[in-house]
């Protein structure tokens, strides 16, 4: 619990508005040159001040502090398996909000700083691959009720993707068929067309959309 005898209103805002700084600065980092949602961009942008209330909750036991944030931050993954780059941001701004929490203001607003200039440079230089955001593609496929979508279009994906996920799945027309979206990264631009044609021929040649992740958020406004 809050030790209020110790801890006055200010030293409990100070921490809160820092980690809420950090949090916007990370974000910012995050988007740069990288595909984002905005969900999990407002997340990773309060994740610090969150992990700061637990540490300054439990007194500072880091052990206790950690089990708590670790376990929340579990849940974004319980539905949808998150990327390595995305796991990464959130271990980032729990170790942050960890540093705040402590009262390392200092430390956390450095390490902030460096880690971010790090993870820029490596955007910029496309470290580990291809960092072309028109490569990353958000993919609606129809199919017919009766077809078992589970690992029906695995074989065309490793073929025409670097990586691919399904995001979501519902029914549609009625309950007569069903429409996956998925987040997939395209090899190449080029395959496209080639792409869409091999899943055509899966679903059984109905409706198939495919669009950039930017594209995608914007018409769900």
């Amino acid at each position: 619990m809050l030790n209020t005898a110790t801890l006055s209103v200010t030293g409990f805002l100070i921490p809160i508005g820092a980690s809420l700084l950090i949090g916007l600065v990370l974000a910012l980092i995050y988007m740069f040159k990288n595909s984002y949602s905005k969900s999990f961009v407002g997340t990773l942008a309060i994740l610090p001040a969150i992990v700061c209330v637990v540490i300054m909750a439990v007194n500072g036991n880091i052990g206790a502090g950690v089990a708590v944030a670790g376990a929340f931050s579990l849940v974004r993954f319980r539905s949808a398996p998150g990327t390595a780059k995305e796991i990464g941001a959130l271990f980032l701004a729990m170790t942050n909000g960890l540093l705040t929490g402590m009262g390392y203001l200092l430390y956390a607003g450095i390490f902030t700083a460096v880690i971010g200039c790090v993870i820029m440079v490596y955007q910029a230089i496309g470290l580990g691959g291809n960092n072309d955001q028109e490569l990353h593609k958000s993919l609606r496929i129809t199919i017919p009720e009766d077809l078992d979508y589970t690992g029906i279009f695995d074989e065309i994906f490793d073929e025409f993707t670097t990586e691919h996920r399904l995001v979501s799945s519902k029914t549609s027309n009625m309950g007569s068929m069903f429409r996956l979206s998925y987040d997939v990264r395209l090899v190449s631009k080029e395959i496209e067309k080639e792409f869409i044609d091999r899943l055509r021929c899966r679903n059984g040649n109905l409706e198939i959309s495919i669009s950039t992740l930017m594209q995608h958020e914007a018409a769900e406004l």
